[in-house]
């Protein structure tokens, strides 16, 4: 088996920031590749224009090859050939549960999960984070509500995005956690991700200040939040 990379990122640093897209070019490197091809799926957000022009603007700052998959006007009749040709899979953000719901009646699942064991790097932000996970908290329900969600369970545990970037994050999640709506949760800062390195996770950042963090639940329903320690990408 080969090895299996997943980049969970919690959101992105913001645009004018030396961190900007730093978290890119390191889900590219996990490639080993020198110009390795990565494919944008962008389901979350019903494969929209904006996103994906987005997509390709900040990979043209790396050395890669980028293409993207719409589900919406699929460019081949051979998903899975073109899906398992590419060194890495990029999963935008958007609505997690549409996005999980298009992926299921497309045959992605499967697809994906044979890329991820053939040595593919997956990876993606938000809910391209969110979706390796076995639970995640999402505002897929509508504007300003949190809830858990079942994922796609590739790796164990539940993921919370956007931990400092949104003020309900951390008090939702934390309730979620305390109630057993969501299992153990490792959350992440905008700026920073988880990168599973086949059964091991660490935590990088692209921004100094931006942390991960484990979040668990005692038995007596008490709730800890300890951040992680943290490899900053710049230099």
């Amino acid at each position: 088996m080969k090895t299996r990379h997943i980049v969970a990122m919690g959101g992105f640093a913001p645009s004018d920031s030396p961190g900007d897209r730093l978290l890119d070019g390191y889900l590219l490197s996990l490639t080993g590749q020198p110009r390795p091809k990565v494919c944008f799926l962008s389901q979350a957000s019903e494969d929209g224009p904006s996103s994906t022009l987005s997509f390709y603007r900040a990979f043209a700052a790396h050395d890669c090859r980028p293409s993207h998959l719409s589900l919406f006007a699929p460019h081949t009749t051979d998903i899975e050939g073109f899906l398992l040709d590419q060194d890495a899979i990029y999963v935008g953000g958007g609505n997690t549960k549409s996005m999980l719901a298009l992926w299921r009646d497309w045959g992605l699942v499967g697809i994906l999960r044979k890329a991820w064991h053939q040595g593919v790097v997956l990876g993606g932000v938000s809910a391209g984070a969110n979706c390796w996970h076995a639970a995640c908290s999402t505002d897929s329900f509508g504007p300003g509500t949190l809830r858990a969600l079942p994922a796609l369970g590739f790796v164990p545990g539940g993921f919370c995005p956007h931990f400092d970037g949104e003020p309900g994050r951390r008090p939702t999640l934390r309730a979620m956690v305390s109630r057993g709506e969501m299992p153990d949760t490792l959350a992440c800062d905008d700026a920073a991700a988880i990168h599973y390195l086949d059964d091991s996770a660490m935590a990088v950042a692209s921004l100094k200040t931006a942390r991960a963090y484990r979040v668990t639940r005692a038995a007596d329903g008490r709730v800890s939040i300890k951040a992680l320690p943290t490899r900053y990408l710049g230099k």
